[in-house]
């Protein structure tokens, strides 16, 4: 919610008061990709508990709507943001995926921490939420032949983590704004495929990317590998369709193998 005094103006976010660690770690996301000085995200004030529930203070920005200038700034930028880079997988503590937990041990290997972090930690989240077995046996074979899918060496990227069109916007002066993450270092195709997972940002954007930072070949298949684990989170939280769309994901990239 926007507060203000009169003079100044902040965005306010609540929760219950359990789930300050999940602001916490927001926080600190916001200020790592801040400190980048690549692509703009409200800056985060303060956290803490009052009157029974969590909360969030970060710096208010006015929002316009975002021309196909700003788009294509948005995929320059979010290269840029990419180009930040670590010396291993992962992130200095766990955040949230949505309201899910999201675990960012280090690790030295790609493919081991998507196969263990992401896809395993879902499948054992949908095994716990009592998802029939046939998602559950397409998931073992996954994560059986997952190194024959995952066949490139990326670099440890600075990334947003949910990057869907809910969470891109514009400011008043049509520069990209990027808000609500669940930052790790990671395979910046990751973040290429969120954004396309609910409709794409638009040819503008991507273009952009493309000519500032190239995705590397493979790329396509990949992609429905990184969207797996989002369409599995959803079915964790909502179940329904989901479920369905999870397995189909999982038959279709079988069937490449």
């Amino acid at each position: 919610m926007h507060l203000s005094d009169g003079h100044q103006d902040w965005f306010v976010k609540l929760n219950s008061a359990n789930r300050l660690d999940m602001f916490e770690a927001e926080a600190l996301g916001l200020q790592e990709m801040a400190d980048t000085g690549t692509i703009r995200v409200p800056r985060p004030l303060c956290t803490g508990r009052h009157a029974g529930q969590s909360y969030i203070v970060m710096e208010y920005i006015p929002l316009g709507r975002g021309s196909g200038k700003a788009m294509a700034a948005a995929g320059e930028q979010l290269a840029a943001l990419h180009r930040n880079t670590a010396n291993a997988f992962g992130w200095h503590r766990s955040n949230t995926i949505g309201s899910t937990h999201q675990p960012n041990d280090w690790e030295e290997e790609w493919v081991v921490f998507w196969r263990e972090q992401r896809l395993g930690f879902q499948l054992d989240l949908a095994a716990r939420h009592g998802f029939g077995g046939k998602v559950l046996k397409l998931g073992e074979k996954l994560l059986e032949k997952f190194p024959a899918l995952m066949d490139h060496d990326p670099v440890p990227s600075l990334i947003h983590g949910d990057l869907w069109g809910g969470n891109l916007s514009y400011d008043d002066r049509d520069r990209p704004v990027i808000y609500d993450p669940a930052t790790y270092y990671g395979d910046r195709e990751a973040e290429i495929a969120m954004t396309e997972l609910f409709g794409g940002f638009g040819g503008a954007f991507y273009d952009a990317y493309n000519a500032a930072w190239p995705l590397d070949p493979g790329y396509g298949v990949r992609r429905t590998l990184y969207n797996l684990y989002h369409i599995l989170n959803h079915a964790n939280m909502f179940g329904g369709g989901y479920i369905g769309q999870a397995q189909r994901m999982m038959e279709r990239l079988l069937a490449e193998l």
